[in-house]
């Protein structure tokens, strides 16, 4: 094998093994639906209550029936509700 050749070998081993360390490919936390935390265009998918049916359309900031996903366990601190808690909210 020539110097070239050794050089490109041990290149291509290193970016390998720092695509491989990089938090994408690291496990991410559980996550769970946190309902009423979302800013207008920011929403994770559909609405609670069927409004629409897709990620960014959420019309105002902190609706009640929009969500994002965050940490298990820091959507209470954050002010959110569980899905339960928003259908519960919707239909009142």
């Amino acid at each position: 094998m020539n110097q070239r050749t050794m050089i490109a070998a041990a290149a291509t081993s290193l970016m390998s093994l720092a695509l491989l360390s990089s938090p994408a490919f690291a496990q991410t936390a559980p996550k769970e639906k946190c309902f009423g935390i979302a800013k207008a265009g920011q929403n994770d998918c559909a609405s609670v209550n069927g409004v629409h049916s897709c990620a960014g359309q959420a019309k105002v900031d902190n609706d009640k029936g929009e969500w994002k996903y965050v940490a298990t366990g820091t959507c209470k601190q954050m002010g959110g509700l569980s899905q339960d808690q928003a259908k519960m909210d919707k239909k009142s």
